[in-house]
């Protein structure tokens, strides 16, 4: 996932929960809708990529340093990236003049150029293979609906199945990208040095977007040591201000209704351990070994269930006993090459609809497209959009991870397809630098604009530095036709999802995206010295579904134990 569905560049601001004040914080549905005017429409139509580049650079700074990880500086002896050395360590741990120490910062895995020089026509080719209708586009057929989207996916023939994931781990996806990675402020299309990249998390999995600062820093998030749950009529909810803007540690997790559930699922997991754990009051101490608890089994369900379904087991078996072999790094951080590229691999899973529940809808399935823009702005929209709440707005969660009762449904394939939903995102989902236009509104256009912002490497010159055989000319025959020599020198976010269709059917990662994120997903997890991986040993101590302990534990587990599994909720 995956990374996020929407774009990844945040304004600054607090990422403890603070509830906002309207100007550079999170924004509620009703507020945004008061803000934009009847001028965003034109924005929106305009990309304004030219534009962006001649600006004077006013990108924020963040307002709390978090962790990152760190690598090597380079060059690449092709396009020099002005300013990149001042602020980057080696791979290898060798000083450099002017480093700027500190983990919040994003690196590079590999000393290779940019794919292409900026120009005119090759932001042109990049808008031109995003755009709605265009290469990307599965073209859905949305005026059939999204149940029968959903229970025919022959309608889509572009947009095939993925009969090896549930669609639940392309959430997870999204989940795990927001507890690791979030760009400061970079401009959409315009170089940035990556001594000015910003990494507002932790480079850790350690759930710092549900726990912000803890109770002492992020007190509106908690009473006590237990964190706030809200109500959306029915079930659980985020909480949320009077203008109804969730009070969580990163307002991304409230940018569809999966991942608000699943933030709320992991507020409740840590509940439900921190009280049985605990007496009547629970001391600080309780909170330290509930959080223990809770983040060892988050993480061991990131290595034994969801990272397998991205890169394919064999590429976990072989990274767990052969060791990693591009991301060593020095300091660790996270490389552009999986924040900008391989792990946005999961925007091509993403449905265009899914089933929310079973009988929310006044007692009737909830399905609705994952964002709809005709229902853009209304307080309980008929999409799967976030920021909104009503007794509706929950998940049930068997359509999403396997309860064994049959209802789990299938993510789409990894491929060079993504649903047509995603190429006209909700306005409110993204978030712009002070200053900046909102830009494309298509999801595939602003990942492709982001490898010139940070002079990510071509497909093909990752693959031979990682001693992978290129894709043919052939596989590449169609974006070619777009000129700008996109097909010889591939925007690597394409390249890979090109690699896994062709490599591996679209069930998993190929080689080259199978390895980063596999290797990143390990690498941060061997280098914390509190993660499970570090305590000898460790195993589940958690039950399972069936009472049993100690063998294996998954999100099943872990929502049940939440109290938001289907026997819970009755439906």
């Amino acid at each position: 996932m995956v990374a996020s569905m929407t774009d990844h560049t945040e304004r600054s601001h607090p990422s403890t929960g603070n509830v906002s004040d309207g100007t550079t914080g999170p924004t509620s549905r009703r507020r945004f809708i008061g803000i934009i005017g009847a001028g965003t429409a034109a924005a929106v139509a305009v990309p304004g990529i030219a534009a962006a580049q001649t600006d004077e650079d006013d990108t924020p700074q963040p307002t709390r340093d978090r962790g990152g990880r760190g690598g090597r500086r380079r060059d690449g002896g092709g396009n020099r990236r002005p300013g990149d050395g001042d602020g980057e360590g080696n791979a290898d741990g060798d000083p450099q003049p002017n480093r700027a120490d500190g983990p919040d910062r994003f690196t590079r895995l590999f000393d290779l150029p940019s794919f292409a020089r900026p120009s005119q026509e090759l932001r042109e080719a990049l808008v031109e293979l995003g755009r709605p209708g265009g290469i990307m586009d599965a073209n859905d057929p949305l005026e059939v609906g999204p149940i029968r989207l959903l229970t025919e996916p022959e309608l889509s023939p572009d947009n095939r199945d993925n009969p090896t994931n549930t669609a639940g781990a392309t959430f997870m996806g999204q989940f795990l990208d927001h507890d690791i990675t979030r760009d400061a402020g970079s401009r959409l299309g315009r170089v940035t040095p990556a001594r000015r990249s910003v990494n507002l998390r932790s480079a850790r999995f350690d759930l710092d977007s549900v726990y912000g600062g803890g109770p002492d820093e992020s007190p509106e998030m908690y009473d006590g040591f237990r964190l706030r749950i809200g109500s959306g009529g029915q079930f659980e909810d985020l909480l949320r201000d009077d203008e109804g803007v969730a009070m969580i540690a990163d307002p991304r997790n409230d940018e569809n209704l999966m991942i608000a559930g699943l933030q709320c699922g992991f507020i409740m997991f840590h509940n439900a351990v921190l009280d049985d754990i605990s007496g009547r009051v629970p001391t600080a101490d309780d909170f330290a070994a509930a959080q223990r608890i809770v983040r060892h089994h988050y993480q061991w369900i990131i290595v034994n269930e969801i990272l397998p379904q991205f890169v394919g087991q064999a590429m976990v078996d072989d990274i767990v006993q052969n060791g990693r072999q591009v991301y060593r790094p020095a300091v660790t951080r996270i490389p552009f090459e999986f924040q900008t590229s391989a792990y946005r691999f999961g925007h091509s899973q993403i449905r265009p609809s899914y089933r929310a529940n079973l009988a929310g809808d006044n007692g009737e399935p909830f399905f609705a497209f994952v964002f709809d823009p005709d229902t853009f702005g209304d307080d309980d929209p008929n999409d799967l959009s976030g920021h909104a709440t009503g007794p509706r707005r929950f998940i049930g969660w068997q359509t999403f991870f396997d309860f064994g009762d049959g209802e789990v449904r299938n993510n789409k394939r990894i491929d060079t397809k993504m649903s047509t939903p995603l190429f006209q995102l909700p306005m409110f989902s993204i978030p712009t630098v002070r200053g900046e236009e909102i830009g494309p509104t298509s999801l595939a256009t602003r990942n492709l604009l982001r490898h010139i912002t940070w002079e990510v490497p071509s497909g093909q010159r990752v693959a031979d530095e990682m001693n992978v055989d290129r894709l043919s000319a052939a596989d590449l025959s169609d974006v070619g036709q777009l000129g700008a020599n996109l097909d010889s020198s591939t925007p690597l976010f394409f390249y890979i999802l090109r690699e896994a269709d062709v490599i591996a059917d679209g069930l998993h990662l190929g080689p080259v995206g199978g390895r980063i994120v596999g290797e990143v997903f390990m690498g941060l997890l061997e280098n914390d010295p509190d993660s499970y991986l570090n305590v000898d040993g460790w195993r589940p101590t958690l039950p399972q579904r069936d009472g049993s302990t100690g063998t294996d534990f998954t999100m099943a587990d872990l929502l049940t134990i939440a109290g938001v599994d289907p026997d819970s909720r009755g439906q």
